[in-house]
């Protein structure tokens, strides 16, 4: 009986040692490699939301009162990682003054897509506020992420959508 119930743990046993290892260890930066976005203000590309500065930011092209509702921002990762946090400055600043000079992202859809093609997504919603924001997102075998922003904050004439840093936190696969 005993032989028998390990002979069909086995197999399982590897994922009960990684469960246990991202409840218990301290996830490590996972940055990705690759950055497009689905459009790109002047002097505010896709690549400065994941370049480690939150003094720098992504922005799309379209402003105004709708501005970047539906617009997204993706990353590839070198080689597949298990993601298990998220971690967002929102905004253009960490500044109080320069975070509310530009529109915020107020709700977020992220999309992890795994090496086979399987996707998942996680709808997020960010504080109206300046400084790290950290949520729980958890995918593996990851290669793609998209961030598609579904609300703003702050959004009106004159004013872009602001994403300061996007950074990902887990363990390679």
């Amino acid at each position: 009986m005993v032989a028998c119930a390990v002979w069909f743990a086995l197999p399982h046993v590897p994922g009960w040692f990684g469960f246990a290892k991202d409840e218990t260890g301290t996830p490590e930066a996972v940055p990705p490699t690759r950055f497009r976005a689905s459009s790109v203000a002047p002097g505010h590309p896709a690549g400065a939301a994941f370049d480690g500065f939150n003094n720098r930011y992504w922005s799309p092209s379209e402003a105004g009162p709708d501005t970047g509702v539906g617009q997204y921002l993706e990353c590839d990762f070198e080689q597949p990682v298990r993601v298990l946090k998220l971690v967002v400055f929102s905004g253009s600043s960490t500044k109080k003054d320069e975070f509310l000079a530009q529109a915020r992202p107020a709700r977020i859809t992220i999309t992890l897509t795994a090496a086979d093609g399987g996707r998942t997504s996680k709808v997020i919603r960010v504080k109206d506020q300046p400084g790290q924001q950290t949520f729980d997102v958890r995918g593996a075998q990851v290669v793609r992420a998209r961030l598609t922003t579904d609300s703003t904050y702050g959004a009106g004439s004159g004013r872009r959508l602001a994403l300061a840093e996007v950074e990902f936190y887990g363990r390679r696969a």
